[in-house]
This record gives C-alpha cells, sequence and structure tokens, in this order.
C-alpha cells in the first residue's frame, strides 16, 4: 500500500474520521446498553475467509463481556494498530486471539506502514501497535480484563512510519508491541514481541498485569540505555513463563526493567541485556511506593544468562535509580531457586543493591562462571545479602570493590568447580543423577504465613511443565527427575 500525504487527501481523511467518530460513538453507546443487558458475547473472526478482512475492520470501538476478536494466521502480515478498551469480567474477558498457521505460525502483526482504523480515537498512537487504555472512542476510562495472546507483533520503532489520525507519522523512542497505558487484570500471552524501542510496556496506571508465556526478543535502542525488551511500572506485575533473548545489536537496555510493586518473576529464561534485572523505584506514582506489596520482590526459578561483552557485569540490581533514596525499594528482594550462568571471561557480579537499606535473600540458586570462581563477586558496592544453601562456584568473593560498604552472611552453601548440567553447551541446565545439586534443597519459608512452592520450571521455545519432586527439591531452576509433560 501506498501512502500519500497531499494536504488534500490529509483534509478530507481529517473530516471523514471525525464523522466516523460521531457516528460510532452513538452506535457503541446503543450497542452496549443492548448487549450488556441481556448477557450476549461474541465472536470475530479475522482473515482469509473471514468475516473481517483485516484488524482494520474489526469492532474494537464496541467490544462487549465475553467478546473474542480471533486473528487468523495467514502468510502475509497485517499492517494495523489499534487501541483495546473495555470492561470485561473474570469469567468473561475481552479477548483478542491469534489463530496459528498450519505450523504454528502465530498471526504476524506489523507496526511498519500500520493503519490506525478510523473509528477510534485515542491518544499516544505513536506509542504502540497495540494499546490498552486511554481513547476517547471507546469512551471506558480504566478497562478491565483484557487478554491479548497468540500475536507476534513487531516494528514499533523510530525507524518506521505509520498512518493515524494525525497522517503520517513516526513511532516514538519510548514506542512498543503491546502498551498497557492503564487497566486491570491484563494478560498478554503466548505473544512475540520484536523489533520495538520498548518489547512490552505498562505504565504506572496498571494493575495485575500477567506476561506468560511471550518471547521477547531483539527490542531496544541503538546506543542508549532507556529503551528494554520489558519495561513495567504498576501495581502486581508478573512475569511466568517467558523467554528473553537478547536485545537488538548495539543497545545497551536491559532485558526486563520494573519499577512496580508486588513484582513477581519466575520460570523464565531471561538471556542479554545489560542487565538481565533491573528492579528500581516507583518514580511515577505515590501509589506504588505506598503499596504494601512494594518491600517484597520476588525473583524465582529462572534461568539468568550474562554473555562475554554484554555491557554490564552485574547480573541484576535492586533499589533505585534516579538518586531519590527514600522513595527506593528499601525492602527484601527473595531471589530463590535460579540457575545462573555467566559466560564472562573478566568479572561477574551478581547483584548491586542500591543502598545498605536493600537486603536480598539468596537461597537454593546454582551460580556458575566459564571464569573461575574469583571472579564471582555477589555484591557491588553496598547491601545486605543472606546466601544460604545455593551451589556456587569455589574462590567467589563477597565484593569486587576496594570500598565495600555492604555485607554477605554466607552459611551451608556447597562450592565446588562444577554443578554438572546435563549439557552445558547445549544449554540443557538440568543435574544429571550425580550432581551436587541434586536433593540439597529446602523448603522455602518466607514467614510464618508464607511458603513458596515451586510447581514449574520453563520449557523451551517458551512455557513450562510440572516440577515433580521425587525426595527433597535440587538446586536450581530444574529437576532432574523433571516430567516432559509440558502445559504450553
Amino acid at each position: 500500500m501506498t501512502i500519500r500525504t497531499w494536504s488534500g487527501f490529509r483534509w478530507q481523511m481529517g473530516i471523514n474520521m471525525q464523522i466516523n467518530r460521531l457516528v460510532v460513538s452513538v452506535l457503541s453507546i446503543i450497542t452496549s446498553i443492548t448487549a450488556s443487558s441481556i448477557g450476549m458475547a461474541t465472536d470475530y473472526h479475522i482473515g482469509p475467509g473471514q468475516e473481517f478482512e483485516s484488524p482494520f475492520e474489526a469492532p474494537w470501538h464496541r467490544l462487549l463481556p465475553g467478546d473474542t476478536v480471533f486473528i487468523h494466521w495467514r502468510e502475509k502480515s497485517y499492517r494495523n494498530k489499534w487501541v483495546l478498551v473495555g470492561h470485561g469480567t473474570a469469567a468473561q474477558p475481552i479477548t483478542v486471539k491469534g489463530v496459528p498457521g498450519p505450523n504454528g505460525e502465530l498471526p504476524l502483526i506489523d507496526g511498519e506502514s500500520a493503519t490506525t482504523p478510523p473509528g477510534l480515537d485515542f491518544w499516544s498512537e505513536q506509542r504502540a501497535v497495540i494499546k490498552i487504555g486511554g481513547a476517547n472512542v471507546p469512551d471506558v476510562e480504566f478497562p478491565t480484563h483484557i487478554v491479548v495472546e497468540n500475536l507476534d507483533i513487531r516494528a514499533a520503532h523510530p525507524y518506521h512510519m505509520y498512518l493515524g489520525s494525525e497522517g503520517l507519522k513516526a513511532y516514538s523512542e519510548a514506542a512498543s508491541a503491546i502498551y498497557v497505558e492503564s487497566g486491570s487484570n491484563i494478560t498478554i500471552r503466548n505473544c512475540i514481541m520484536r523489533d520495538c524501542a520498548n518489547g512490552f510496556f505498562s505504565a504506572y496506571q496498571s494493575r495485575d498485569v500477567l506476561v506468560e508465556g511471550c518471547y521477547i526478543h531483539t527490542n531496544g535502542m541503538p546506543g542508549t540505555y532507556y529503551q528494554h525488551n520489558s519495561y513495567t511500572a504498576g501495581r502486581g506485575v508478573t512475569y511466568q513463563f517467558n523467554r528473553f533473548g537478547p536485545l537488538r545489536e548495539d543497545c545497551l537496555g536491559n532485558a526486563l526493567k520494573d519499577r512496580s510493586a508486588g513484582l513477581i518473576v519466575r520460570y523464565n529464561w531471561i538471556e542479554g541485556g545489560n542487565r538481565q534485572l533491573d528492579l528500581v523505584e516507583g518514580d511515577d506514582s505515590m501509589e506504588i511506593v505506598d503499596d504494601p506489596r512494594y518491600g517484597q520482590t520476588f525473583v524465582y526459578c529462572n534461568v539468568l544468562i550474562e554473555h562475554e561483552g554484554d555491557g554490564n557485569n552485574q547480573m541484576l540490581h535492586y533499589g533505585g535509580d534516579n538518586g531519590n533514596e527514600p522513595d527506593y525499594r528499601k525492602g527484601v528482594l527473595y531471589f530463590l531457586n535460579n540457575t545462573v550462568i555467566s559466560h564472562r571471561t573478566d568479572r561477574t557480579v551478581l547483584a548491586r543493591l542500591s543502598t545498605n537499606e536493600e537486603t536480598a535473600v539468596v537461597t537454593g540458586n546454582v551460580f556458575y562462571t566459564s571464569a573461575p570462581g574469583s571472579h564471582l563477586a555477589i555484591l557491588d558496592e553496598s547491601g545486605l545479602v543472606r546466601m544460604t544453601g545455593n551451589w556456587i562456584r569455589k574462590g567467589w568473593k563477597s565484593s569486587h570493590e576496594d570500598g565495600f560498604e555492604g555485607r554477605v552472611i554466607a552459611s551451608r552453601n556447597v562450592e565446588g568447580e562444577s554443578p554438572r548440567f546435563v549439557d552445558f553447551n547445549g544449554q540443557d541446565f538440568r543435574p544429571v543423577v550425580d550432581s551436587p545439586c541434586i536433593d540439597a534443597g529446602a523448603p522455602l519459608i518466607i514467614d510464618e504465613e508464607h511458603e513458596i512452592t515451586l510447581d514449574w520450571e520453563f520449557a523451551m521455545p517458551r512455557g513450562a511443565r510440572a516440577r515433580k519432586l521425587i525426595g527433597a527439591i535440587d538446586l536450581g531452576a530444574f529437576e532432574a527427575r523433571a516430567t516432559t509433560e509440558r502445559i504450553q
């Protein structure tokens, strides 16, 4: 499709879009009142031989609880972008669902030269291919129970243009495949998010966001630290069963950056980035800082991989980065049963804790470096780590820094030269049957009322399988005798 921006064309397009928005607003109100009163739910199908040829034609302006928009795979991409708002329910969410092709191919939603349907009116069009929340039409202030699944979404990047309500525009440097501006109970499942400035982004007005079974890779802006594979804020963010691949070449962002309260990162494969995890303060809203969950962050049963030359030698950061220390997390990071691999030939640092008021409880993990153990340090300059019952490369240090002011309290750790993986070069990090990691774990009791149970483990290419125990739990992200049954 050739997009022209002649002034006459743009003027006529603007008039037509204003008329369309007025008609759509009236019809949307009538449809919402009628359908909601009788509890209807509708399936809409997009694709070859379906009711709608492309997402451009779909009724995004009038989705109701229980409605599902099916986007069927086709050989060419869909070059469309849109906003999702609406009030689904727990029993009847509003769902956008890709229907895979014959070989499991996900429908490709391509932001390059994408067009916005004229019946929609929303701000920040330059921020995403699919935006959730924040629109004049449909006029829904705070979306709830929205599900997006089984889509391959790409090209929300300043290198690319789109045709929206203001004509031909470039995406912003903060653009993402999916941008959650506001909403609660938002689920992003089994999606690929790639070739964007940020892969996935949620803003501080979001609540209870679940990202699961996704593949997020090749995002970022060359030469800058400010765009990431995933960048989230809000209250209640959970990542599970996802695969994070390396960022775009020459991009300096992190694999996963977060400013939320109530963060859970579990059963993921996180590879590459300036840091694998950058977990810092909520700087947009005191509602995040004041949330009772702000002081506890859970990271468990993940694989973290640091490549040679990845940038920062710190694999994770917990605390804050904007200099306003009173708002830093100042709580406890629970870092449990992860498998941590560094291929660096120089020094590796597990964690930077921003101040001595940040604490990490480090239990049940496997820490392996390709370089000798003396190249591995637990902390950068500050913070408190309580380190119990891990396998770690012999010769490790508390810190590489002469001015170290933190503390590492270590007990009952197993030290050695190799944890004995099934196939290190093939990235099969399960322990072999005579590994020192077998049955070496212990129950993960947070306090008198809370214990974490490790029910799953990550399964390639993205997804999970049940983690079944025989005896005590093994150290790290995998059991030696895990079932091969997949759930996703």
